[in-house]
């Protein structure tokens, strides 16, 4: 009994300690989630990067899925006669898949279609050229030359489609259901900004 004491007596100051303790403790553990939840605000913050559109090569999968099944060979670059296709491996323009800037140079829907052909993963689908939606063309009245009394009429003519998808009617540029969405319209318009862009399909 005697060897028992000590240890009695130390558990019985131990409890008496927590039991002491407990309030301190429990007021303290607000504090300390606040403590952390400051801590958090001080880490820089990055905004969310902004969901960005890009006009892709005829016969791209839905968007998703085009930058899921894009093996990122390049070889649609490479074989495109117009020198339209891009790739970004760094991820920075066109997500690090193949793009088309329309200002720079646009899909011309040559005749042989041959990116579709060239992509190893199916990304591209071969495509007839009437069934080809890489976007549509949106026409912008208030700046259009037109408008201000000239009579250009490039983006009509230039049109490889023709009047499927582009007619002029009433002196007003309308956009037909034909439109392949191939950029050349952007591309060939005169004014900066431009008077008829591209909104690529993933936008719609």
């Amino acid at each position: 009994m005697a060897d028992e004491r000590p240890l009695n007596r130390r558990r019985f100051f131990r409890e008496g300690l927590r039991e002491l303790f407990r309030p301190l403790a429990n007021a303290l553990d607000p504090v300390h989630r606040v403590a952390e939840e400051l801590g958090k605000l001080e880490q820089p913050y990055e905004p969310p990067r902004p969901v960005r559109h890009w006009l892709r090569p005829p016969g791209s999968l839905e968007e998703q899925r085009f930058r899921e099944q894009c093996s990122r060979s390049g070889e649609c670059v490479q074989v495109c006669p117009a020198k339209c296709i891009k790739i970004d491996h760094s991820g920075d323009q066109g997500e690090g898949v193949p793009y088309i800037e329309p200002n720079e140079m646009s899909c011309v829907l040559c005749t042989g279609l041959y990116c579709m052909h060239a992509c190893p993963s199916g990304a591209l689908q071969p495509t007839l050229v009437e069934y080809i939606d890489m976007g549509v063309a949106v026409w912008h009245e208030s700046l259009c030359l037109r408008t201000h009394g000239e009579n250009c009429t490039i983006c009509v003519d230039q049109c490889p489609v023709g009047a499927k998808a582009l007619l002029l009617v009433d002196g007003k540029v309308e956009v037909q259901q034909g439109c392949t969405g191939c950029g050349v319209c952007q591309h060939e318009c005169p004014t900066t900004p431009k008077s008829i862009t591209v909104t690529p399909k993933s936008a719609r």
